[in-house]
């Protein structure tokens, strides 16, 4: 992480703290957000694809039998559309992901998704790139950008532990719809900084994605 970065984190809980004082007293007792923004962006979403739904003890064991299949090293696409889904179900893996897995190695092969330009587009344009793969939905969109990319802005407005966090710190009766984490983070100014207010809501709750 680099010293602009840990600035801008900075900057973002200070921003926070200063518009919403229920989030402030979270920032108050917690260290900054432990984002890494780094370039693995293939390796990331394989790895995303693979943990989902999975315990990190499952995940890591799957992910450990994945590249054994290739010789202990981290498969470029085209080692992984040289097997078949049957083999990659042979590492731990269902039917689906080896089948998601082998979409996303395809795409990039073609050239539909491309991580040279990824750095230069909206949010919202790499989204559309990369849920055009089957296995990639807005929540592991939502993860990448904020875990891999680094990027500040993302509100992962369906993740049941922002919710489930809102719910708690702003004492509402019922867990709010992702339109209504919309309008509370509108209404408490955390653009743009949305992934450090979510990730220290994520923080309240103890269970911050491990991505």
């Amino acid at each position: 992480m680099t010293d602009t970065y840990i600035l801008q984190l900075k900057a973002a809980a200070a921003h926070l703290a200063a518009h919403d004082p229920v989030l402030g007293t979270v920032i108050a007792r917690s260290a900054l957000p432990t984002m890494r923004p780094h370039h693995e962006y293939y390796r990331s979403l394989v790895q995303s694809i693979i943990n989902q739904q999975l315990s990190t003890k499952a995940a890591d064991s799957i992910e450990r039998r994945f590249l054994e299949l290739f010789g202990g090293s981290f498969p470029a696409p085209e080692a992984i559309l040289a097997k078949s889904v049957d083999e990659l179900r042979g590492a731990g893996l269902g039917r689906a992901k080896a089948t998601y897995i082998r979409d996303l190695a395809a795409h990039v092969i073609d050239g539909k998704v491309r991580f040279d330009h990824l750095d230069g587009l909206s949010n919202e344009a790499i989204s559309r790139e990369l849920t055009d793969v089957k296995g990639i939905g807005a929540w592991t969109v939502h993860m990448f950008l904020m875990f891999c990319m680094g990027r500040l802005d993302v509100l992962p407005v369906g993740d049941l532990g922002i919710r489930g966090g809102i719910k708690k710190l702003y004492g509402l009766a019922e867990t709010p719809s992702p339109q209504q984490v919309a309008e509370i983070a509108a209404q408490r100014h955390w653009h743009p900084y949305e992934s450090v207010a979510s990730w220290y809501i994520w923080q309240s709750l103890d269970n911050t994605p491990a991505v």
